[in-house]
């Protein structure tokens, strides 16, 4: 069937093999006809031939490495699934002399567009490390770039990879740490237990000890000889008031919703997190979590079971209010059983122990005779902890040992004689009644015990111990070596204490031992005999044989088995089996004093400040013009040597707007995720500097100065016909340079104007009272720009994006006046509202898109104190609000401006409308085209910057429409509609090229709309922002082919 020219029959075929694999069979020797069908054009087969090459790659290595050229290629193949298989596949060939070939697919496979691809390229760095450790510092370099990336697909895998191959880097996490913490939400479920644990590492390494009150106690052991002025001055210092970390918080914050994942292991961890690192005071919340992980399946119960029993010898009261949860189910396995009573035994109190205690006895009674014996230890436990039972629970064994079941009686004697180390003294009663005892009792560690107490206290029992040692010397030859061990210790202190009577009968029993076949008890025979026999050869210890056998034995400790586990993390697997596992990363103490918290503070420079004019700072002088003919020439010249810094392209790891409004977004970022945010970013952080250093050269004035000038100019040169007559200016021009060249002329002739009227103005005026521009009586039909010519000529000339000096921002070529409805009249009870978008550079910011809005008063009642409420915005995105409006007549209307950074995705901003009695949940979204501005550039710059975004950054479409629909004015007119793009010139008819960029990041967006033969047409679209251009490319195609 592999054979077969028929795709459908490999098909099948691959189905069933993949098949056989998941059943466990073998098909390795299918290999050579598999790896054939590598090359398939068929996707599907394409895709199970990887998946099995994935399986037997590396036991095939040989022939796996004759397709290695096939591989390669499906590394570009368009299809993000075939590049990730061919990654997987390549990654499983475990052969050295490849390790060239990986290290370059992983560099590619990084900066792929597709989330999918640059998982798996993070998942291929830990093969090729365990490879070729050598590779450690470019795989570092590449776990680097990969943990900017915004997509949760990545985040989990890369920091596996971070974990594997450089776990003791902390310093690649600062700046993303507060990225991680946002997206944890996000993540799929594996990823975020990695990531939680990685950062629970991280936290003990960057902050200061949460548990102050604590730390008294610790300070006080370690430093036992310390003066009392030393210890004086450091408890001045515990005084000081503890204030928690802002990032540490915010780790405590956003790992609080995963307490309700539906995956133990993500519980599990959050709660090792919380118990290692958050104050004591708030780690009660996570014992709720883990009590209901307790109706898993029986494997999850082990796990969080043994945690908890952990935690509940440091922290009782924790897990106090649950203790019916731990009680024990006759359908628990024997491992869970005994991990419910360590626990129990654990929470027990003065106030819940008579309730445990009957608990307990019917454990006893229990027919898992492993149980039943771990119940009496138990009991021995609670005896010795708590006090007022410990004569209560004593009885209660001695009961026990006329129980039928030997292995109950056994574990009773050894409990008792425990518990009788504590106080011997009164309980020479039961010492006779467990003498007794040694007639029915096999088994050998009861036996011994019931010896040793007899041995410890023969002084009390003198008339039973020495009959006691005549029954053990008739069955001494056929008792277990651990009796007989005990017998000879019992002779030898009757032969020290009532040697009248057992003399004979301790030489009859040291005369057995000395031919024993156990060498241990052969030694311990002659031990004694030198001890307590004296004779010429007899040393000097002799004398104090007495004193060695029949010395003070401190009491038993009976301790919980979890005492020493609390130095592992919680949730591990050193934790789980007690010992160091290996991979295991230890927890660090807390640092002292905290480390610089700036690490962690991703540079963001305001780009607001950018809307300077690089000529003001020559205004101060008042004697010179507004803007004179040689301001006009040294401003181009500026601006020309400060553009030729070529763009970056380069997207940092966090967005600017995530991290300035990241503690006030935070509880409202939860889930909002998207394929559009994970592929929109910043510019890189050098390029930010270079931008700040050419503002900091064209600013001459504080910003309050810049902001009243931007207002006199806006307010001066307000009139709508000067702003119709611009954008008709042009948007009717046959080429840009002629539109460029009126929209100079206006702003002069506009700029000698403003020059005469400067001294009209009032000096208080604030940036808030462009809001104001329309006068309320004047009746609205379509909203008017509320920017002045002057100040779009002004704004024309900054730097918007860091391109090369030949691609400046240009005027909109088209503004379309349609409107969107914001509030409905009805639902606003009579103020109805409508935005649209100028597509003018906004004045508020230089990553925001501004949109106006037109407020309507259509009740027959004053509306008052019109204002913004409560914002409601995903991570990152920003939003300036208008001046609050007083009040606003019936039929009245008034336009308003706003500012918001949609970080270049269609996102809706939600927000609150409100007025003086009530609040309307309103919502923008802005279509795709509304996201760009236009830039104008010569055919030979925009063909230089396509042939640097093809491959990924290349999308397109063939449109198919009538050829009267394919003229130049209607393919510009029908693009220029959809998005706002500025016009590059063509020396080709059947070519028209469009040049944009985007607000918030400054990527280019190139579209070419390529007139085919007949009625025909090819769509592209580059850019570095796949997903903008995608959407894009899917609102241009049926705008283009309709009539």
């Amino acid at each position: 069937m592999l054979e077969s020219n028929k795709d459908s029959a490999k098909l099948d075929a691959m189905k069933r093999i993949v098949g056989m694999i998941a059943k466990g069979k073998n098909a390795s020797e299918l290999f050579p006809a598999v790896v054939k069908n590598v090359a398939s054009k068929n996707i599907e087969i394409k895709k199970l031939v990887y998946v099995y090459l994935v399986r037997y790659a590396e036991e095939q290595q040989d022939l796996a490495l004759l397709s290695i050229s096939t591989f390669q290629r499906a590394l570009k193949d368009p299809n993000q699934l075939i590049r990730a298989s061919a990654l997987r596949v390549l990654s499983s060939i475990r052969v050295p002399i490849i390790v060239p070939i990986m290290m370059l697919a992983i560099k590619e496979a990084s900066a792929d567009l597709s989330p999918y691809v640059r998982k798996n390229a993070a998942h291929a760095i830990q093969k090729l490390y365990s490879l070729d450790p050598e590779q450690k510092e470019m795989l570092i370099e590449v776990i680097e770039k990969l943990l900017k990336d915004k997509s949760t697909l990545v985040a989990g895998s890369v920091v596996m990879a971070f974990e594997e191959v450089c776990p003791d880097r902390i310093d690649l996490i600062h700046k993303n740490y507060r990225k991680l913490c946002n997206l944890l939400v996000d993540v799929e479920e594996w990823g975020q237990v990695v990531i939680i644990h990685m950062l629970t590492r991280y936290a003990r390494t960057q902050f200061v000890s949460p548990w102050k009150e604590d730390d008294g106690l610790e300070d006080n052991e370690k430093n036992f000889y310390e003066s009392d002025d030393e210890l004086k001055e450091k408890t001045e210092d515990r005084k000081k008031p503890y204030s928690m970390d802002p990032d540490h918080r915010l780790l405590i914050r956003n790992t609080k919703p995963l307490l309700q994942s539906r995956n133990a292991a993500v519980v599990m961890a959050v709660a090792q997190l919380y118990w290692h690192i958050s104050p004591k005071s708030e780690a009660g919340i996570i014992s709720k979590s883990l009590v209901r992980l307790l109706r898993s399946n029986r494997e999850v119960q082990y796990i969080v079971l043994q945690n908890i029993a952990t935690m509940s010898i440091q922290r009782k009261g924790m897990f106090e209010p649950y203790l019916k949860s731990f009680y024990v189910r006759s359908t628990d396995p024997t491992m869970i059983k005994t991990l419910k009573l360590e626990i129990l035994t654990n929470l027990a109190n003065e106030a819940n122990i008579s309730t445990l205690l009957r608990e307990f006895q019917t454990y006893v009674k229990s027919q898992d005779k492993q149980f039943a014996a771990a119940t009496i230890q138990t009991i021995g436990r609670c005896a010795t902890n708590i006090s007022e039972v410990t004569d209560t629970c004593l009885n209660g064994l001695v009961c026990l040992l006329s129980n039928r079941d030997e292995i109950v009686v056994a574990e009773s004697v050894v409990v008792i004689k425990k518990l009788l180390q504590m106080q011997p003294v009164q309980h020479g009663e039961i010492i006779k009644h467990m003498a007794k005892l040694l007639d029915s009792i096999t088994v050998p560690v009861a036996r011994a015990s019931i010896l040793w107490l007899i041995g410890e206290n023969c002084e009390r029992v003198p008339k039973i111990a020495p009959d006691v040692l005549r029954k053990m010397a008739k069955s001494f030859t056929s008792e277990d070596d651990l009796v007989k061990l005990q017998i000879l210790n019992l002779g030898a202190k009757l032969y020290l204490t009532n040697s009248k009577q057992t003399k004979l009968l301790t030489q009859y029993i040291l005369n057995l031992g000395k031919y024993d076949q156990n060498y241990d008890i052969r030694d311990r025979t002659r031990f004694i005999r030198q001890l307590i026999v004296p004779n010429e050869k007899s040393g000097a210890l002799s004398k104090y044989a007495k004193k060695i056998f029949l010395a003070q034995k401190p009491a038993p400790l009976l301790e919980s088995p979890f005492k020493d586990r609390d130095h592992f993390q919680l949730g591990t697997l050193s934790h789980t089996l007690n010992i160091k596992a290996s991979g295991y990363l230890e927890l660090s103490n807390w640092p002292e004093v905290a480390p610089d918290p700036s690490v962690r503070n991703v540079e963001v420079i305001e780009l607001a400040k950018e809307w300077t004019p690089t000529g003001k700072a020559k205004k101060e002088n008042p004697a010179k013009k507004f803007y004179s003919e040689s301001e006009e020439e040294e401003e181009s010249s500026d601006s020309s040597s400060s553009d030729s810094e070529s763009e970056s392209g380069s997207e940092s790891g966090e967005g600017g707007g995530s991290e300035e409004e990241e503690d006030s977004s935070e509880d409202s970022s939860e889930g909002s995720s998207s394929e559009e945010e994970s592929e929109s970013g910043d510019e890189s952080e050098a390029e930010n500097k270079r931008m700040a250093t050419r503002n900091s050269k064209n600013k001459g004035k504080s910003d309050t100065e810049d902001g009243k000038k931007k207002n006199e100019k806006s307010k001066t040169s307000g009139s709508s016909d000067a702003d119709s007559s611009s954008i008709e200016s042009s948007s009717d021009s046959e080429s840009e340079s002629e539109s460029e060249y009126e929209s100079r002329k206006t702003t002069k002739e506009i700029g000698k104007q403003m020059k005469q009227d400067r001294n009209l103005l009032t000096k208080d005026v604030s940036l808030l009272d462009l809001d104001d521009f329309n006068p309320i009586s004047t009746p609205v039909v379509l909203p008017t720009p509320a920017l002045s010519p002057s100040l779009i000529a002004d704004l024309e000339g900054l730097n918007l994006s860091t391109s090369s000096s030949v691609i400046s921002v240009g005027t909109p070529v088209f503004v379309p006046g349609k409107t969107h409805v914001l509030l409905h009249r009805m639902s606003g009870k009579g103020l109805a509202a409508n935005y649209f978008f100028p597509r003018q550079p906004c004045i508020f910011g230089d990553k925001m898109v501004s949109v106006q809005i037109t407020l309507n008063n259509t009740s027959d009642r004053k509306i008052e104190n019109i204002h913004i409420g409560e914002k409601k915005l995903p991570v990152g995105m920003q939003m300036h609000v208008f001046h609050p409006i007083d009040s606003l007549e019936p039929e009245g209307s008034i336009t308003v401006s706003m500012g918001i950074d949609f970080c270049d995705s269609t996102q809706t901003a939600s927000f609150q409308l409100c007025t003086k009695d009530d609040c309307f949940n309103v919502t923008i979204q802005p279509p795709i085209g509304e996201l760009l501005l236009p830039v104008t550039m010569s055919e030979k710059d925009f063909k230089k910057e396509q042939g640097m975004l093809t491959g990924m950054n290349e999308t397109s479409a063939v449109i198919i429409a009538a050829p009267q629909n394919f003229t130049p004015s209607m393919v510009l007119q029908k693009v220029v509609d959809v998005a706002n793009v500025g016009v590059v010139p063509s020396g080709q008819d059947n070519i028209h090229r469009f040049a944009a960029k985007t607000v918030h990041s400054g990527s280019l967006m190139l579209v070419t709309v390529e007139l085919k033969e007949g009625s025909t047409a090819q769509l592209i679209i580059n850019t570095e922002k796949t997903v903008i251009g995608s959407v894009l490319l899917r609102e241009l195609k049926p705008v283009l082919s309709q009539g």
